[in-house]
């Protein structure tokens, strides 16, 4: 008898603890953020939802994702660094003399907020091509 209760504990427990992974997953928030003087643009992915602005003035467009979608954005952050974000240099410089709007990445994981330095959009960082990459293909 004992020993059934000891197993129905264990399992139990690691059943609890294979559903704090998905509670984990889906408190990733990621915004990539890009403007200049005619240029706006703004997209949020939070609990497979895709927010996309285009206008500092309007309401944000709404879609949801794809699990495929989603599950691929979980993957990329967690292939990040996330203390080093902040860290990571612009591999160019054409923001600074308006050759390129002036592009930032946010992510939020865990109630812990990581921000990149500002970067050329359409210029990212090599450490976080993938993630920008898969927030800007939401859009077209």
């Amino acid at each position: 008898m004992k020993k059934a209760i000891v197993l129905l504990f264990t399992i139990l427990f690691f059943a609890g603890c294979a559903g704090q992974k998905k509670v984990v997953d889906s408190s990733i928030k990621v915004e990539y953020k890009a403007y200049s003087r005619g240029f706006y643009q703004t997209i949020r992915v939070e609990n497979q939802m895709v927010f996309i602005s285009k206008s500092r003035e309007e309401k944000p467009v709404v879609a949801k994702l794809s699990t495929a979608d989603w599950k691929s954005v979980i993957l990329a952050v967690q292939e990040l660094d996330l203390e080093m974000l902040s860290q990571l240099k612009a591999p160019t410089e054409k923001r600074l003399f308006d050759g390129a709007a002036i592009a930032s990445l946010k992510i939020t994981k865990q109630g812990k907020l990581y921000e990149s330095q500002n970067f050329d959009h359409g210029y990212p960082p090599a450490e976080t091509e993938k993630i920008v990459n898969k927030m800007l293909s939401f859009v077209k």
